[in-house]
């Protein structure tokens, strides 16, 4: 892992010391985009591009000056999941080693980075596609975006963390429908049941998915963070455990510099100007 780069508040740039043609990182300010990039191949994931993911999100998630993460795809898809032909190459490994040296490492990251991770999804998201953007704190889909856990289809079962997240998004019966049935959920049905938050026309989702992330980016970084994890923990805590849990994450935040810089923006009128401390 190299040290973290901090880009400054400028023009948009490919960040230094990424090299990957498969996955792309930008940054513009306190954003950062995340392309998936073989977009011939739908982005499916080959071996190479999970590990250049997961080293992309680990720079991410340690660069201080970036407050907020786009995660998207390029061309017509968003991902179409894993590369079923390297699965058919001699020595493919076996698909619980897979999954615990890339998959889960790559959902373990999204899920415990600082930033708040948007998925703007400009396509379908099939398999650990899916998986991928049910991962994310935020979705946001193009209207021809469509999300579909097809494992069934091949003799496998949902993964990377799909069995974990969808119930929590969209509850336990609707969750059972979309993994047992494989049918593809439109951007228009996924807005309704609740599994993305805002659905917009294709040309729109870039422009969208950024002024999102802007406003995120706004915010206090600290209480960001610790709102996400807070989040994050909701099912795994009883009512008392959760209040427990906020008291102990609102002392952090209320003795940071942010919050008294939030209380003097509110008491002189103005726009905060968060630091991170």
């Amino acid at each position: 892992m190299t040290e973290p780069v901090d880009t400054g508040r400028g023009a948009v740039e490919e960040a230094p010391g990424v090299p990957f043609d498969d996955v792309r990182l930008d940054v513009e300010g306190p954003v950062a985009t995340i392309t998936l990039n073989r977009p011939s191949a739908l982005n499916a994931l080959t071996i190479p591009m999970k590990e250049h993911l997961l080293d992309v999100l680990g720079r991410v998630g340690a660069d201080r000056a970036v407050r907020a993460v786009v995660l998207t795809g390029a061309g017509r898809a968003f991902c179409a999941g894993q590369d079923l032909r390297e699965r058919l190459e001699p020595g493919a490994p076996p698909l619980g080693e897979e999954l615990a040296l890339r998959y889960n490492p790559i959902v373990r990251a999204l899920r415990t980075i600082p930033q708040p991770v948007i998925a703007a999804v400009n396509g379908v998201a099939a398999g650990a596609g899916a998986s991928i953007a049910f991962a994310c704190d935020l979705r946001i889909a193009a209207e021809s975006a469509s999300f579909v856990l097809a494992f069934g289809r091949i003799g496998l079962v949902p993964d990377s963390g799909a069995t974990w997240t969808l119930p929590r998004l969209v509850g336990a019966g609707r969750a059972a429908e979309i993994a047992l049935l494989g049918d593809p959920v439109s951007a228009a049905d996924a807005l309704r049941i609740g599994l993305v938050s805002r659905v917009v026309r294709g040309e729109e989702l870039a422009a969208e998915a950024a002024a999102m992330a802007v406003r995120l980016a706004a915010g206090a970084p600290l209480a960001m963070t610790l709102t996400k994890r807070a989040l994050g923990a909701t099912f795994e805590r009883d009512l008392d455990a959760a209040l427990a849990a906020e008291a102990e994450a609102q002392e952090r935040a209320g003795s940071s510099r942010d919050h008294a810089e939030g209380l003097a923006a509110f008491i002189e009128k103005r726009a905060p100007r968060f630091t991170g401390e």
